[in-house]
């Protein structure tokens, strides 16, 4: 077994002088870089200092930082030590980071200054925490120690453990759009198998540059960019997002493979689409993989893309945190024509849709996605029933529904959580938002159930219109008297910000408890 922080130093020996990081803040003027063998020395070093400090297998070490060649320094870091690294949403409260602790008991935390507040809340009332490591600047008045400071002191050399692919290595949270964030228990093999799958899927090469944009925090980021630390590609870090940004990097530094969200694929489209930005002015020749992924993609979406990008391949993956990240369902480059479909069952993984009994359902008919492959998570750390209740017999029960086409291509309806039931009816908002999004004044669009004393729910619409239009309700509700039946077509229609989390999921929650946090009935 190769784990993945012996990537990095297999690395190391192979390419030692060759670029293996650039962090771009362009706000700052900030451009830094880092040779594979330079990176592999810092992770050992930070892995000394903290054995030094008493880490060792098994123990946790919370790291709350924002995207940046620290982050990863730190990430692998931890790991080498045996510790299990707990890397935190850089949205989180100090609610939610005392919520963290209290599940993973940790020995230490390494993270970014501008969080100094809610750790400093945190450490007057936890006990399990011994070492406060910060990056970005030591405060003068808090007992913390400058990671730098930390690193320059740490000892040259010492003696790291061994791991076998059964040994945990990584605590990650949830992203919690479905409640309070689950703690998700990775080992080594799992982190392999998700490299190995990412690999397969986007045959990443030496000489390709991969513009890493998503936070690192979420295992889709990392896993993606796994792929390409197999084979020692470089990596651009670019620490802010508009569409100016995004076509400067990968013009500038010769970018090859993106992963966009999908709210910032809709940006670039508007700006070209407007006139702010012009295609023609940035050299994007060299960008051969759009990866686009995290959330549902509207078809509408792919065909506006290869309108300007006619040439360029796309991409797009299935996954949760507790299947390591995206790839146990993949929609190759090969099978564009079936854009719509989240794909077939990834490398090395396997996928069913089945009712409520767990059995296999008719191609066409609606059931759970549930998944098998070998960066399934072990547990939901210190919850057995939880546990039990997403494996069972060796698969991954997602809690998404879905459907097989006649070419066994994997059509997403929609979480099972957020189904709409009106009359009698399932509604998939999915389906709502992908035929929103296609009407050219929608910017961004989210549908969730509004409670009713007749129908159980109806379908209500919370629309953000595109900058400089109009749109009225009168509008949507005619465009959907068109397409849609009379049970699927929006009752209630809001027009509003849609609010996404990091990773560019809707935050359904937060429309609920806006707007039926006191369970109105209609």
């Amino acid at each position: 077994m190769t784990t993945i922080s012996e990537m990095v130093s297999r690395n190391a020996r192979m390419y030692p002088d060759e670029t293996a990081l650039i962090e771009l803040l362009p706000s700052k003027n900030l451009r830094k870089e880092i040779t594979w063998a330079e990176l592999d020395r810092r992770i050992d070093t930070i892995a000394f200092a903290l054995q030094q400090k008493g880490i060792q297998k098994g123990d946790r070490v919370l790291h709350w930082m924002r995207n940046s060649i620290n982050w990863l320094e730190a990430y692998f870091g931890i790991m080498r030590t045996g510790a299990w690294v707990a890397p935190l949403n850089f949205r989180f409260t100090a609610d939610d980071l005392a919520y963290c602790t209290g599940i993973s008991n940790p020995k230490a935390i390494i993270f970014d200054e501008e969080f100094s507040q809610a750790v400093e809340a945190l450490r007057q009332g936890i006990s399990s925490i011994k070492d406060y490591i910060v990056v970005g600047g030591k405060p003068a008045d808090k007992p913390y120690e400058d990671f730098e400071v930390m690193i320059a002191h740490a000892p040259k050399s010492g003696v790291l453990p061994e791991f076998n692919d059964r040994d945990d290595c990584g605590l990650y949270f949830t992203s919690g759009t479905t409640g309070q964030p689950k703690p998700i228990l990775l080992t080594h093999k799992n982190m392999e198998c998700a490299a190995i799958t990412e690999w397969a899927h986007h045959q990443q090469h030496h000489d390709d540059n991969f513009i890493l944009i998503p936070p690192l925090y979420h295992t889709g980021a990392k896993m993606h960019w796994f792929g390409s630390l197999m084979v020692g590609g470089k990596a651009v870090i670019l620490r802010e997002v508009n569409p100016k940004l995004i076509l400067e990097t990968v013009s500038k530094e010769k970018g090859t493979i993106v992963w966009l969200l999908v709210p910032w694929a809709y940006d670039i489209l508007a700006a070209f689409e407007s006139g702010e930005l012009k295609q023609s002015d940035y050299k994007l020749e060299q960008w051969r993989l759009m990866h686009i992924g995290a959330q549902p993609v509207p078809p509408s979406l792919v065909k506006r893309w290869k309108q300007y990008f006619p040439a360029m391949q796309y991409d797009t993956n299935y996954g949760l945190s507790e299947s390591s990240g995206p790839g146990c369902v993949h929609l190759g480059v090969e099978n564009i024509h079936k854009v719509g479909a989240i794909g077939k069952a990834g490398f090395n993984w396997e996928a069913r849709i089945v009712d409520e009994h767990g059995v296999d359902v008719p191609k066409g008919s609606v059931g759970e996605l549930i998944v098998r492959g070998g960066a399934v998570m072990k547990e939901y750390y210190g919850n057995p029933a939880k546990t039990a209740e997403a494996l069972r017999g060796g698969w991954l029960y997602t809690g998404d529904m879905a459907r097989f086409d006649e070419d066994k291509f994997i059509f997403l309806v929609d979480r099972k959580k957020d189904v709409i039931i009106s009359g009698g009816e399932n509604v998939y908002p999915v389906e709502i938002e992908d035929f929103l999004h296609a009407h050219p004044k929608v910017k961004d669009v989210a549908v969730i159930g509004f409670p009713t004393a007749r129908l159980v729910e109806v379908v209500g619409a919370i629309i953000d219109p595109k900058p400089g239009v109009t749109l009225t309700e009168q509008e949507v509700l005619e465009y959907c008297d068109q397409h849609l039946p009379r049970y699927k077509r929006p009752r209630v229609i809001i027009f509003d910000t849609v609010p996404r989390n990091p990773t560019g999921k809707i935050e359904k929650p937060k429309l609920r408890e806006k707007y039926l946090g006191h369970s109105t009935v209609l």
